[in-house]
């Protein structure tokens, strides 16, 4: 990052809490370091999360993660784990692991504004008697994501109320939104690869290829 470029830089935590403040007594206090039946509910509940990772240089990655709700498996009250369902193979996220476990979740329910925060260290298992308990059509997962719990905690509704994001007003006709196959067509500009082909690749992906 060029911070020359860009003026009035933030580059202290003085500097920050001075223009930022200090958090109330009830935000510091709602950090857990477990699990409790409150946040196992939450999770069960959930059908979406968004996984961030880093590799061991701090280049930072976040990936979505969805299923049916109840999706991740809580071990006990400090382990839970996540399955690697089917995908691009690129395996972004078990990468940053292998070199960098600390990891963040966010977890989301549709129609709630509220999200839980899950932050702390991963690492990827192939074991077969956690993994069947994560079966899908018969098929369990070749890999999870074993996350050790350091901190969770509920985060505010601002961002989702700002946001509007589940109010279905708000939301693009569908000749408005972006086009993913025509993105892949200009980004991937692989010879005899049409956008039409990527489309139709796309859909037989997941009508086939989701476990």
């Amino acid at each position: 990052m060029d911070k020359d470029r860009f003026k009035k830089c933030v580059t202290s935590q003085e500097e920050l809490k001075l223009l930022v403040g200090s958090p109330s007594e009830k935000a510091k206090k709602k950090v857990m370091d477990c699990l409790d039946h409150h946040c196992r509910q939450f999770i069960e509940k959930s059908p979406f999360l968004v996984m961030a990772t880093s590799d061991e240089n701090g280049r930072c990655d976040s990936s979505p993660r969805g299923d049916a709700p109840g999706f991740v498996h809580v071990i006990d009250d400090y382990h839970l784990v996540i399955p690697e369902r089917p995908g691009n193979k690129r395996v972004d996220s078990l990468l940053n692991i292998l070199s960098n476990p600390h990891i963040g979740l966010l977890f989301v329910i549709p129609g709630l504004e509220e999200t839980l925060r899950v932050n702390g260290q991963a690492v990827i298992t192939e074991d077969e008697q956690i993994l069947n308990e994560m079966q899908v059509n018969g098929k369990a997962p070749i890999l999870g994501t074993i996350v050790k719990v350091d901190e969770c905690f509920i985060h505010c509704a601002k961002a989702f109320k700002r946001s509007k994001l589940w109010d279905s007003k708000t939301w693009l006709d569908q000749a408005e939104r972006p086009n993913p196959a025509k993105m892949l067509h200009a980004h991937v500009n692989l010879p005899g690869l049409s956008e039409e082909k990527i489309a139709a690749e796309l859909q037989e992906s997941y009508r086939n290829r989701l476990y």
